[in-house]
Parts: C-alpha cells; structure tokens; sequence
C-alpha cells in the first residue's frame, strides 16, 4: 500500500531511518514491511523473529539508535534535510518508484525536485566536442523550465552540470550528500550546494563504492521524465541509467554519433534499439512534450493487504517455505511466477521471501525478482 502524503514525527522518521539502515532491508523489502506491520517501529520489533524463521542462525544486526542519532545529527550540520519518501516535499516521481529510497538526504534547494526533470548522462572520458554539446543543451534545456539531472561524474555529467548550473540542476551523488566524487569536481560540487540541489541515498560520510553507482543510476531516472545519453560505450554506466529508465517507464533518447568512435556505439545502439533521437534542444522538448509525470499508484506486488486482517498461518508458511526453497535458484524469478508455480497464495509467497532476505539467504533483483544467494 502506498503511504499517505504526509510529514512524518520526529519519532517516525527515527524508526524509518533505522529500519532503511538494518542488516538486509532494501528499499523494497522496506515498503513490504511497512505494508505488513503498519510502521517502521512495528518492524523493527517483528524483524528478528522474521529472520529466524527465514533460517537466520546469528542475530540480525539492527540498526544501533546511537548510530542513526549520529546519521541525523551529521545531517543537520552539513544543513542537509532528510526527506522520507510519504512526505509531501519528496518528488512525486521518486515516490512512484517500486524500489524508492525511504530516506534521502538533500542540500541546497529541495523545492526545484519539484520542477519537471530531464537526466543528462554519458562518457567519462567524454570527447571535447561531446562535452561543449551535453553543455549547451544542459543550458538550453534549463532555459526552457526544465530541471537537468546528473550523477557529477566526470565527462559529459561535469559538463551537464555546468551548462544548467544558472537554471538549476540537481547531482545525484552515490556516497554520502557531504563527499564529493570525483575530488576535481568539488567547486563544482560547492556550486550546486549554492545553486541547485545535491541528493544522496546513503548516509553523510559515506564513501561511494561500486557497488553504490547502480543503485545512484536510478535515482537519476527515477527522479527525471526520460534521460538523454551523449556518448556511451557498449558497457557504461549510461548505458545501465538507460536500461533502468525504460524499466521504469521513462523516455530514452540519445545523441547519434561517429560509428569510429568507441564512445558512440552505446548511443548508436540505444538508436538502433528505438530510443528518441537528439541533435538540439528542441529534439528533447518534443520527446517530454505531454508526456505525463509518473504518478503515485500501487505498488506492483502490494499483495499483503490480502491477508489483513488475519496473516498467514505458521502451518501454511511452514509448508511452503520447502516448496519456495525448492523453485528459488541461483537465476532471478520473477514472484508472480512463484505464485503461479508454487500454487501458493500471494500473502504466503510474499512472507516467505521477506522471511529469506532478512535471514540472507536471497536477494531481489529489478523487476519484482529474487534469487537465492
């Protein structure tokens, strides 16, 4: 179910925090919490019994108090806000998504979250006239009304960054709202924080690792009506925020380029693949032109309010964790399949698989999938 619009206590946005920070709670498993228990503090308290049950032998780490009073603390003195995603500041397209993150933290201006977004990502090791071409369409587009969106990486995200920079443009960071990634970008960075608005999933003081991109990767088409990709080679990160644009409903475009040039076959194949073609501002204009924001709606798998006001029994769910177990592999099934194949109700399949992620013996994929780790 979807949360009401609605500011949350001092106290709710604690356990929300706390529970996003726990030991194998993501952002999906979170909302089937809250849809099964009703608040965060609710599950936390039913969160090692969960575990247990899923098979979990060591206790599972719940996120420490000191830990998010220390998150909230550090957030107030970088003069970042933290918004949760059932609260009305929260972009409304974030929110729509089945994987939107609970808690991000924000700095500079939240209010232009609010203005119709466009992502503009490519190369790092972007060519010069790559990078003067994603510059100037940043600037057109922010002239426009449109808000430009990017990772601040370096190459055509640095350049997109810059050209929008008058208008406003928001950088979706992959580490923490205070660390800046790549160290050469922290003027522009300092930039953003005075003109735009800087936006992060994990908590101040993070790192980025890897690991982080791809989860940044659909912040930044989430947040945005389509994204446009100038350069990408056949495996980049641009090419991973394309993929996850179209899996969320989003218009793909890209700008053609040399078929000499490695750094233009990504581009050239999201073409090939039926993506909107660019070569000038009024090429995106048209692509968004009526195009309707992504609009809150249930939740794909919002299958718990079913078993309300009665959950399913332990004789059902103990019988049917050795079914799931036996058709959950290495390879990512979708849990409509599950369903179907197990000829299990949703309310139980949906149990047991929260009851295996928290106790790490699976893991979800896009697309409503999971599979055993």
């Amino acid at each position: 179910m979807i949360q009401p619009r609605r500011t949350l206590s001092a106290a709710e946005r604690f356990d929300w925090l706390r529970l996003i920070r726990t030991e194998n709670v993501g952002p999906v498993t979170f909302h089937r919490l809250l849809e099964r228990f009703g608040s965060a503090g609710a599950a936390l308290e039913a969160l090692p019994d969960l575990a247990k049950r899923g098979g979990r032998t060591k206790p599972l780490r719940i996120a420490p108090k000191a830990d998010i009073e220390r998150e909230l603390v550090a957030n107030d003195r970088i003069g970042a806000r933290l918004l949760c995603c059932c609260e009305p500041d929260y972009p409304e397209p974030l929110a729509a998504l089945d994987d939107a993150p609970p808690a991000v933290s924000v700095l500079g201006h939240p209010h232009l979250l609010q203005r119709r977004a466009v992502a503009l990502v490519g190369a790092r090791n972007a060519s010069m006239n790559g990078k003067k071409f994603a510059e100037r369409l940043a600037r057109e587009l922010g002239e426009a009304g449109l808000l430009v969106v990017s990772g601040l990486a370096r190459g055509i995200d640095t350049a997109a960054h810059a050209g929008a920079l008058g208008s406003g443009t928001a950088a979706v960071v992959a580490g923490g709202a205070d660390v800046v990634y790549p160290p050469e970008n922290e003027r522009l960075y300092r930039d953003i924080v005075q003109q735009g608005v800087v936006i992060a999933e994990s908590a101040v003081g993070t790192t980025p690792q890897a690991r982080h991109f791809p989860r940044r990767n659909r912040l930044i088409s989430g947040l945005s009506l389509g994204v446009l990709v100038v350069e990408a080679a056949l495996r980049s990160g641009s090419l991973i925020t394309a993929r996850m644009a179209l899996e969320q409903g989003r218009e793909v475009m890209a700008v053609p380029g040399s078929p000499l040039d490695p750094r233009c076959q990504g581009t050239n194949n999201l073409l090939r693949q039926g993506a909107a073609l660019v070569e000038g501002v009024d090429d995106v204009l048209r692509a968004l032109d009526n195009l309707p924001p992504p609009v809150l709606r249930e939740r794909q798998g919002d299958l718990f309010a079913q078993s309300r006001p009665a959950p399913p029994s332990e004789s059902d769910l103990e019988s049917a964790r050795a079914i799931i177990l036996e058709n959950l592999g290495h390879t990512p099934v979708a849990i409509d399949e599950l369903v179907r194949g197990c000829q299990l109700s949703a309310p139980v399949v949906l149990t047991v698989v929260l009851e295996l992620e928290l106790a790490g013996r699976v893991q979800r994929q896009p697309g409503n999938q999971v599979n055993l780790i």
